[in-house]
């Protein structure tokens, strides 16, 4: 199969994006070759099966150049591939609809995320299947979505269990911005640093729209006011390549989103063998109730002090490594895509 994907950024830097890469080098031990068409290119180590190809976003082109840059690369591209996998972004479904319709290429669109906006609406109508994690990941109503999981690369992330410590290392990981509620866990630091509770809290990621910085700010005027300065560290973005090491630093990984799909950074540390805290109503039914919590900062609180008595679980990996791991994943997107 020769398989063209178009996505919004190939960088392995990159801390929100840099797991693509991963995925396209999967996918490329499932395909005879792959074309890539990235919005923004950055570092990269491909196989020579994978040819990149940029719109031109890292040097600045305005987003008409970027749009003709596009449709001069699907021109190029669409004679030679069987099939289109599009990674997140609808709006590249609709703007190559008409192309793809021309050159006789099926459209498949992975999509995880609670948003359903017009965009979604109207690309469903032109792909085949829309290829999501979970139930939640995904909430419009087709026939086309299929549930496949995420992509863990579970190589990456292996398991380090730790032993019972005095200090008790919590950490976190994503954008900083009001959807992961970072002000709850603040609050219920305070609670255990009431309690003298021996405990410190890292915090891997960055601010990106202006809201974002805002709330970042407040973030750190809520941490001075609760006095909290000495247990809580946002420790900037960490690029995806040393992502894992940063998982294998922490005892106990806590998530208070409200994205309503199953966060990839959760499983990534499961899969490293932490424990997890979680409020995200995606993992209600996947994980006991001793790793699920509401936002309550009292009720965060004694479930954190109960986990750090909690033994090392296996089965956290072992549902990872069973449902989310990330060669499964690609064999069967590749699958579903040569049998339609």
């Amino acid at each position: 199969m020769k398989l063209l994907i178009i996505t919004q950024k190939i960088d392995e830097n990159d801390d929100i994006l840099g797991f693509f890469c991963g995925w396209i080098k999967e996918f490329s031990k499932q395909a005879k070759s792959i074309a890539v068409i990235s919005q923004y290119v950055g570092k990269y180590d491909f196989p020579e099966n994978v040819e990149i190809f940029s719109l031109g976003k890292e040097k600045g082109r305005s987003k008409i150049r970027q749009l003709f840059n596009f449709y001069k690369l699907l021109f190029k591209n669409l004679p030679k591939i069987d099939a289109i996998f599009v990674h997140m972004i609808p709006l590249w479904v609709v703007l190559g609809e008409p192309f793809f319709k021309i050159y006789q290429k099926k459209v498949y669109l992975w999509y995880t995320h609670k948003s359903v906006n017009l965009k979604l609406k109207l690309a469903e109508k032109f792909v085949e299947k829309i290829f999501t994690a979970s139930m939640e990941s995904c909430r419009l109503k087709s026939d086309k979505i299929v549930i496949i999981g995420h992509g863990i690369d579970i190589e990456k992330f292996e398991s380090h269990p730790r032993s019972k410590k005095e200090k008790l290392k919590i950490i976190s990981a994503g954008r900083i911005t009001p959807i992961k509620n970072y002000e709850i866990l603040i609050e219920a630091a305070k609670i255990l640093k009431n309690k003298n509770f021996d405990f410190e809290i890292k915090i891997a990621g960055k601010p990106i729209l202006e809201q974002d910085k805002v709330y970042s700010e407040k973030l750190k005027n809520l941490i001075k006011e609760k006095n909290l300065e000495d247990k809580i560290n946002f420790v900037g973005s960490i690029p995806y390549r040393n992502v894992d090491i940063f998982y294998q630093s922490g005892d106990l990984f806590v998530n208070f989103s409200d994205t309503g799909s199953m966060d990839k950074a959760v499983l990534e540390a499961m899969a490293s063998g932490l424990l997890v805290l979680t409020s995200n109503e995606a993992f209600k039914k996947i994980l006991s109730e001793k790793y699920f919590v509401n936002k309550n900062p009292e009720e965060i609180a004694e479930k954190i002090i109960a986990l750090s008595k909690a033994d090392f679980d296996p089965g956290l990996r072992d549902y990872v490594v069973k449902s989310h791991s990330l060669r499964q994943l690609i064999i069967k997107i590749i699958s579903l895509i040569k049998h339609e």
